[in-house]
């Protein structure tokens, strides 16, 4: 056996991380999230709030029909919303009406439609966006600007396990902007390697080893600038395990 093959035979093949646009979901694009409570997102009281929305043309509770929910890790509860507070991981909810926790300070909050396996859905009218000061005197900690581009990450999230690690679901809702080849960009690192997103959708990331995943997303201008706002530079940590 030569040198050459003994060096390859030593070597330990590693799988290339890929990304690759997700297709095949319904669009629901006349799908409507309304927030009916609380009417006014000016609170003096911390504590619990009760949270009431309308939900139409969009089935909370049913499992999305497409074959991406036999590839993508899947919610056995059915379609939901993701509730994000400050583009802190989501919370989900499977009825259009529950009570959160909300601290004192000035709150940037996001709620989406979602399909059973995740993937949010993408149109005008199927998120909320609210700024909620909560407290006697709430302290703008941030520098929030509601009109400003925002990138709120969304998935992979948590542990996943068996057949659920083969595709993750690369997911994230932006704000205020578009993307495109020659403007603004996603930027996703994924265990180090880079990907250039030009197009706001979700993403199918393959090739991961067990272990701990670590991705971040930036939010970027047509040089390769991070845009300013406290959500455009994003590090999550998901966890696969055989």
């Amino acid at each position: 056996m030569d040198s050459d093959t003994m060096d390859e035979d030593s070597q330990e093949v590693k799988a290339a991380i890929s990304l690759t646009k997700l297709e095949g979901s319904p669009a629901y694009s006349d799908a409507e999230l309304v927030l009916d409570a609380p009417a006014n997102t000016t609170i003096a009281q911390s504590g619990e709030v009760d949270f009431n929305f309308t939900v139409n043309n969009y089935e909370l509770g049913a499992q999305t029909e497409s074959t991406n929910a036999e590839k993508l890790a899947n919610s056995g509860k059915g379609q939901h919303i993701h509730f994000i507070l400050n583009n802190q991981p989501y919370s989900a909810h499977y009825v259009p009406s529950f009570k959160k926790e909300i601290p004192d300070g000035v709150h940037h909050l996001v709620a989406f439609l979602s399909r059973s396996y995740h993937e949010s859905v993408k149109n005008e009218n199927s998120v909320v966006v609210r700024k909620m000061e909560i407290g006697s005197n709430p302290e703008d900690t941030q520098g929030l600007d509601m009109e400003a581009p925002t990138l709120i990450y969304s998935r992979p999230k948590g542990e996943y396990s068996g057949k659920d690690t083969e595709n993750l679901m690369l997911d994230f809702f932006v704000l205020n902007t578009t993307l495109s080849e020659n403007g603004n960009k996603v930027r996703a690192t994924v265990n180090g390697e880079e990907f250039m997103l030009t197009e706001w959708a979700p993403y199918v990331i393959n090739g991961l080893p067990m272990g701990e995943v670590n991705i971040q997303l930036e939010l970027i201008d047509s040089d390769g600038n991070l845009i300013d706002g406290p959500f455009n530079k994003v590090n999550r940590s998901v966890m696969l395990k055989p």
